[in-house]
């Protein structure tokens, strides 16, 4: 879910080249087609918006039909709800919350719960990565106070640890990943800003300082999502350039 532009193509692009053969997601049917033009026929890319319950059982069903099972999931699909109120707790409005949550918690809820469907009528196991934030673990209030994002973000480290424990009989796992600030079409906001991006140079001070690139994330999916990771279950990585060790430095203070 969200595997047609930013980290979720980024991911596609390398379990392809792994040999996977994958379903990716995305709302806008231009950025779609791109995709698929970019994956090739290993893929098959579809459109959708993940806050839509069918949209994730749909998916699942075609990865049924045309490559005879599910092994794998990576919900991806979530972002800024800052344009719809998202902001400091005592500034959110009933609308922001709601929407931030819908797409950032409630999407990942169908996602998971169709591949987990899936799963236990193949009775073949599976794996679940889920895409976090940093900010769910790891404040930073002067530039990134979003509180309903970070709720969010926190949420599905809950979802994804809790279903690790239920499931791990069954041969279903469950991880995710945390990245920090990565060049990505939701951030671009704090990409176009000198002042936040000085502040990135020393959060994120690996590599001399930078914003993530999407592709610094792909290791480690097709990591989760191939079986090297068999014996991992309910593990969050932060891959976030430093971002939850470091201070950071404000410019001016």
């Amino acid at each position: 879910m969200g595997g047609t532009a930013g980290l979720g193509l980024s991911a596609a692009r390398a379990c392809v080249a792994e040999g996977a053969r994958v379903v990716a997601i995305g709302r806008d049917s231009e950025v779609a087609a791109a995709a698929q033009s970019t994956l090739g026929e290993q893929a098959h890319v579809m459109t959708g918006d993940a806050t839509n319950p069918e949209v994730a059982a749909r998916a699942v069903s075609e990865a049924v039909k045309r490559f005879g099972g599910l092994h794998g999931l990576y919900h991806v699909a979530g972002g800024s709800g800052r344009r719809m109120g998202d902001g400091p707790l005592h500034e959110i409005s009933d609308e922001g919350w709601a929407y931030t949550m819908n797409l950032n918690v409630t999407s990942v809820f169908y996602s998971n719960r169709a591949a987990v469907r899936q799963f236990l009528a193949q009775g073949t196991g599976g794996t679940v990565l889920n895409l976090g934030s940093i900010l769910g673990v790891s404040p930073s209030p002067h530039y990134f106070a979003t509180h309903a994002y970070a709720a969010a973000k926190a949420a599905i480290i809950g979802l994804t640890r809790s279903a690790a424990a239920s499931y791990a009989k069954q041969g279903i796992r469950f991880n995710a990943l945390l990245p920090a600030l990565v060049d990505t079409p939701m951030a671009q906001r704090a990409m176009n800003d000198a002042e936040v991006m000085k502040f990135i140079a020393t959060k994120q001070p690996l590599e001399g300082g930078r914003a993530g690139k999407v592709e610094d994330l792909d290791a480690a999916a097709v990591y989760f999502l191939s079986d090297d990771s068999r014996f991992a279950t309910g593990q969050v990585l932060a891959v976030d350039g430093g971002w939850s060790v470091t201070e950071g430095q404000i410019p001016g203070k």
